[in-house]
């Protein structure tokens, strides 16, 4: 578990070196709205974007102003200071305006030879779907471009078979937090997350076969609360690993660096079909703020997933101008709170060091006030 934990808090890994070495293809994108089993498809490796709490934003600050979401601004750092420099492409979304404003300044200022935007609806209706469809089918066009090769339908469906057969052993392996004595801390299960991102299936599949052989006799000390953590996208383990060093344990989360990100697809009948269902099944998994009208469905899953992990409260973080998830996050706690659940809503500055202090002192009376 050492060897995974550090292979996830850095941007680069052997596994990835091999990869680039050998003339892998990287496609770096962020929003998980992206399908990742396209880009399997074309035998390219998907990377998801991450600044792993990076604090410097100087290179950033040019192209996007300090009103923007700490988060972008560190990854685009990242990408104009040359860490990402092994990516052949990106891949953008319109996750939202601060996400958007990353990528584009990212590509106007370093000229990568591929870049893509995939256009995602903010609705769920017959005709969003029909056109998000028509969107994938462009997407695996400019894929077997980058690929230079064709990208079949039995590509599709074996990248697709591959990807569920991982998510379901990762799922198997995130039940073990549920446990009353559970065998894997938040920051492990962050860090699996980040880490399934960044290495090629068959290498973290063979990860994953090798923790679900260890955690059935691994067991952690009871912890003074149980907690589910939701909000904005985050990637950064150093602050899952502050709240449990105030005796928490983070057993359930809703994030998209983390559940949101597992399921798993339906194969049709019809290999033709696999684009039109994708494009249904991510658009109804998605649960992200940026869609309209869904947020009964995202209340629902984040009331389950309370349920099923036993969790005494719940922690909602957002980066300071996060439009999307700073008022996603003051509904939330409203009908959390109106069912008796105790609610900590936390703004933060990412990668900021100067947070530490006053987010330990907001959980440590968090954990008070909830009895833990």
């Amino acid at each position: 578990m050492n060897e995974l934990f550090g292979l996830a808090r850095t941007i680069r890994n052997p596994h990835l070196d091999e990869w680039v070495a050998g003339g892998g293809k990287v496609l770096g994108f962020s929003c998980v709205a992206t399908p990742r089993e396209i880009v399997d498809a074309a035998g390219v490796l998907p990377y998801r974007i991450r600044a792993l709490n990076h604090g410097a934003k100087d290179q950033a600050d040019a192209y996007l102003s300090r009103f923007n979401c700490s988060f972008c601004r560190a990854c685009l750092q990242l990408g104009l200071d040359g860490t990402y420099d092994f990516f052949d492409g990106l891949v953008e979304t319109n996750g939202c305006d601060h996400l958007r404003g990353m990528f584009e300044n990212w590509q106007h200022a370093r000229k990568l030879d591929f870049f893509h935007y995939l256009k995602v609806p903010h609705i769920i209706t017959d005709d969003g779907i029909e056109y998000f469809a028509e969107e994938l089918e462009l997407f695996r066009q400019a894929l077997a471009e980058l690929a230079d090769r064709e990208v079949t339908d039995q590509d599709l469906v074996d990248a697709v078979t591959r990807a569920n057969r991982v998510r379901g052993k990762l799922d198997r392996v995130m039940a073990q937090r549920w446990r009353a004595r559970p065998a894997l801390t938040g920051a492990e299960a962050l860090a699996l997350h980040l880490l399934e991102a960044t290495v090629p299936p068959a290498v973290f599949e063979a990860q994953l076969d090798a923790l679900l052989e260890q955690l059935p006799e691994r067991q952690l000390d009871k912890p003074r609360a149980r907690l589910l953590l939701g909000g904005a996208a985050t990637d950064e383990i150093n602050l899952v690993e502050q709240m449990e060093g105030l005796g928490a344990l983070v057993v359930a989360d809703t994030l998209c660096f983390g559940s949101r990100a597992t399921w798993k697809l339906d194969l049709p009948d019809d290999p033709a079909q696999l684009l039109p269902n994708m494009a249904r099944a991510y658009l109804e998994h998605l649960l992200c703020p940026r869609q309209f009208d869904d947020y009964p469905r995202r209340f629902d899953y984040l009331l389950a997933a309370a349920e099923e992990a036993a969790v005494d409260g719940v922690v909602l973080v957002y980066n300071k101008f996060c439009d999307l998830h700073g008022v996603e996050n003051v509904r939330l706690r409203r009908d959390l709170e109106k069912r008796g659940t105790p609610v900590l809503v936390l703004e933060k500055e990412y990668g900021a060091g100067a947070d530490e202090g006053r987010i330990r002192t907001r959980v440590q009376a968090f954990l008070e006030r909830i009895g833990g």
